[in-house]
């Protein structure tokens, strides 16, 4: 559809039932305009990938769970509508303060924050957490699980994820609180795209002081990761924020396409929440057709859409909208298939190393 010329569906002059259903909302926002259109149509695309059973990788940026999004996560993982996650350290490391029953409180983003570290109060935008009670009863946790865990061999972050939430099922007060522990049950892995980055990795070193030496092997996991795009017949990401998670994500399709030069890359479907500029050159604006050009999608014109707006508010409308009507999906149980994902790959690539082919798209 040439989109110079005067067709497309009529904008309605919109009423509103107090009857209205998500599923009815989502249809005013699509039929709508603006960013209001680009969520409605980011909803209906999300029950598309699930509708076409894609491969749906989750990826979280900034610190979501410390706002109870992590329960929004759970659910959607027993629905069977998230195979795979990348996240922050922080959304991994906050989560579990829920399972254990640690205290985390709405507070105020208007304050002294002076004031607050007086008062043992650590902010996040609006939210509180005790510095003693929670972060301190916290790292003490985390420093007893991985005391004399992976210290003997390399390791991936989704290794370390499948422990935490073993443990933390185990252990914890709540387990049901908790989408790392969702995860470890459905077996969906979850890779830390930056763990020296966070509070996680902080913990370890009161070890690595002990001479206890822990080798991250994320090149490993960088191959895993492709491993999944290469296993999947329909492939996409749901992208909260954008930053490494994102591009850890995306950059699956180069990994096949330009360094092993498999030219069968790219994701089918992306849908991308941020708020960050386009025009800067940052990696959180960038835009899903700029991806293109690097083999990270497969298709810039179909099934790519950018909703700007706050994820704290579009993220629970794209999830009921799937929750409310697309039948919940057998669990694909990744984790358990990297192992065999890894070495098919590896297989397939020593087999017919470095052949260069021409870059085309492929054709769907």
């Amino acid at each position: 559809m040439d989109p110079h010329k005067f067709h497309g569906k009529d904008i309605p002059h919109i009423k509103l039932d107090p009857k209205m259903t998500i599923e009815d909302l989502v249809d005013v926002f699509a039929s709508s305009g603006y960013n209001g259109r680009q969520l409605g149509d980011a909803a209906k695309l999300y029950a598309k990938m699930i509708k076409e059973d894609a491969t749906i990788c989750l990826t979280v940026s900034g610190a979501m769970t410390p706002v109870g999004f992590g329960g929004i996560i759970k659910t959607l993982i027993e629905r069977g509508f998230i195979d795979w996650i990348i996240t922050t350290g922080a959304n991994v490391y906050h989560e579990d303060h829920f399972a254990w029953g640690l205290p985390v409180k709405q507070g105020s983003f208007d304050v002294d924050d002076m004031k607050l570290y007086e008062n043992e109060i650590v902010r996040i935008r609006d939210v509180y957490i005790k510095f003693h009670e929670t972060l301190e009863a916290e790292d003490h946790i985390i420093q007893k699980m991985f005391a004399d865990k992976f210290t003997d061999k390399p390791f991936t972050t989704a290794e370390f994820c499948n422990l935490m939430g073993k443990i933390s099922k185990e252990k914890s007060k709540h387990p049901e609180k908790s989408f790392i522990t969702t995860a470890y049950d459905y077996d969906v892995p979850v890779y830390i795209s930056t763990m020296k980055d966070s509070s996680l990795a902080l913990n370890l070193a009161v070890h690595r002081l002990q001479n206890k030496v822990y080798n991250l092997d994320f090149v490993k996991e960088i191959i895993e990761q492709a491993s999944i795009l290469y296993h999947s017949k329909k492939s996409g990401i749901l992208e909260l924020g954008g930053g490494v998670p994102k591009n850890t994500a995306q950059q699956t399709g180069p990994m096949l396409d330009q360094i092993l030069q498999r030219n069968d890359g790219g994701q089918d479907y992306v849908i991308q929440i941020t708020d960050a500029r386009p025009d800067t050159g940052g990696l959180s604006g960038a835009t899903l057709q700029e991806g293109k050009s690097w083999g990270k999608v497969q298709d810039a014109h179909h099934d790519m859409i950018t909703v700007y707006a706050d994820a704290t508010i579009a993220f629970p409308i794209l999830a009921l909208y799937v929750l409310s009507n697309q039948k919940p999906r057998k669990p694909k149980r990744l984790y358990k298939k990297l192992g065999e994902y890894y070495e098919k790959l590896q297989s397939d690539y020593l087999k017919t190393p470095n052949k260069k082919k021409p870059r085309k798209s492929k054709k769907n």
